[in-house]
């Protein structure tokens, strides 16, 4: 009799320990809300789903293999890789997307070694791009801070991370030891920017160099520069390799790319795509559109001849290609096409198309 009366007692006591706990919950959220301003702390519930906004790379391959159809918007992004594999000019491309759907976008010049003729013939409207050419890594980092912080701009790329030299590094003497000075300039750059770029929507695009570790007998020696931070923050990084010179007859015309995505916080990691890039041209968008379109069964090869619909693209790769150059609604079709075959389920088709919109007059 005892217990039976003791049990609505130890009921009615957690009720209210329940009760005072979501009053002191709200209470806590109120306050943080008048000090932190509106939407500081939510509840996941609360917050509608909203499709990822990205910025197309120029390659549909490329896009497919990101899983959302592009660099994600206000995000750290990565691209490293040997020397001439591609790095720089799949960020032209992206800055030239970037301009192409009404974004502004800057380059960090740390290199100096930036082409505006090469940039141009990538789709780059060269008289709107912001470009700096910095004389130290702190001088790059902070005008790349205050241009995002600015809330205009949509991408910027540095370019590259082994060029951001300490200033001490600069001002000493040729043979002066600086260990782990330019890794602390990026750490506490990128502790301070990640928030802002998510902020301001902007993408921040490193190009990185690799270097060889020293005394490393099993696995992969090469290692990239800068430390360690910005393998934690980017969100997507992604590794550019130069696999086979393209040739017409014994003339070297191009390189076939092949790019892995081997981190990836908003779409499944480790996917490959492979592509084209011509000298002077850029990235084939016509040569991936081929590639993708056979693989999705939606381009069909019979021998050496490419067709599409019944229509006749060309004998041979390079005649199909030129003929998509030549027909670039005919191109357009085949590219909405291969991405809707390819679209995740969880992504909004409509996004794809917007994409695609947008992208659909750059010329390569």
């Amino acid at each position: 009799m005892a217990s039976a009366n003791r049990e609505p007692q130890d009921d009615k006591k957690e009720d209210k320990r329940s009760s005072d706990r979501v009053k002191s919950l709200d209470t806590a959220l109120a306050q943080i809300e008048r000090q932190f301003g509106k939407g500081s702390v939510m509840k996941m519930g609360d917050r509608k789903a909203v499709a990822m906004e990205v910025i197309p790379t120029g390659s549909v391959a490329l896009d497919i293999a990101l899983g959302v159809g592009g660099l994600p918007r206000g995000r750290v992004v990565e691209i490293y890789g040997p020397e001439s594999s591609g790095k720089t000019t799949v960020a032209l491309h992206a800055i030239a997307n970037a301009q192409k759907a009404g974004g502004i976008a800057a380059f960090i010049d740390a290199e100096h070694a930036l082409d505006p003729e090469y940039a141009k013939k990538l789709g780059v409207d060269i008289d709107a791009l912001l470009v700096s050419q910095p004389d130290t890594g702190e001088q790059a980092l902070e005008i790349m801070d205050m241009l995002v912080r600015s809330g205009a701009i949509d991408i910027v790329v540095v370019d590259s991370v082994a060029a951001l030299v300490p200033r001490a590094e600069i001002e000493g003497e040729m043979g002066d030891s600086h260990m782990g000075l330019q890794a602390r300039l990026m750490s506490q750059a990128l502790r301070k920017m990640t928030g802002a770029l998510h902020q301001s929507n902007t993408t921040a695009i490193f190009i990185n160099q690799l270097r060889d570790k020293i005394g490393v007998f099993f696995g992969s020696p090469e290692t990239t520069t800068g430390g360690k931070a910005l393998k934690f923050y980017a969100s997507v990084r992604m590794d550019v390799r130069r696999i086979e010179t393209l040739k017409d007859g014994q003339e070297a015309v191009g390189n076939r790319t092949r790019v892995k995505i081997v981190k990836n916080k908003v779409a499944p990691p480790f996917k490959q795509a492979e592509f084209d890039i011509i000298y002077g041209v850029g990235i084939s968008r016509e040569g991936s559109l081929i590639d993708l379109g056979v693989e999705a069964g939606i381009v069909k090869k019979s021998g050496a001849w490419f067709t599409y619909e019944g229509d006749q693209l060309g004998q041979g790769k390079e005649n199909a290609r030129a003929f998509l150059i030549d027909n670039p609604d005919l191109a357009n079709d085949i590219e909405k096409k291969i991405r809707a075959s390819y679209v995740p389920a969880d992504i909004d088709p409509a996004l794809v198309a917007a994409v695609d919109e947008a992208t659909a007059d750059v010329e390569f």
